[in-house]
């Protein structure tokens, strides 16, 4: 099953990567808000949750997921199989994994440069 579930996850890391622009901000704690924002977003959409949109960030973080949850929804129909539990460690893996890859794994020094 973890297997499954990995390759699920590189599956949507695979979209995210070449579809979504929001993933190359120019800063660590950017980066953090984005995923947090959008990941935490798209999962209360596919999950049939309320999404908060108090504020400009969180509007602009919902439009984002959105698009990203039609996009998860249209291209991976094993999603639509899938309970509410499986989808949140889902969604759980994916964050950390995008985590990974952009801020903690990254290789770019303009992310922790404090004069850029």
């Amino acid at each position: 099953m973890e297997d499954r579930m990995k390759d699920k996850i590189e599956q949507m890391v695979d979209y995210i990567m070449k579809n979504c622009l929001w993933q190359f901000h120019s800063r660590t704690w950017d980066r953090e808000k984005q995923n947090e924002g959008i990941l935490t977003k798209t999962m209360q959409i596919l999950c049939g949750e309320a999404v908060e949109t108090v504020t400009p960030a969180d509007k602009c973080y919902w439009a984002d997921a959105v698009c990203l949850a039609d996009a998860f929804m249209q291209k991976y129909s094993w999603l639509s199989g899938m309970d509410v539990t499986e989808i949140k460690l889902l969604m759980q893996g994916l964050k950390e994994r995008m985590d990974y890859l952009t801020i903690t794994g990254s290789l770019n020094l303009e992310l922790t440069d404090p004069l850029y």
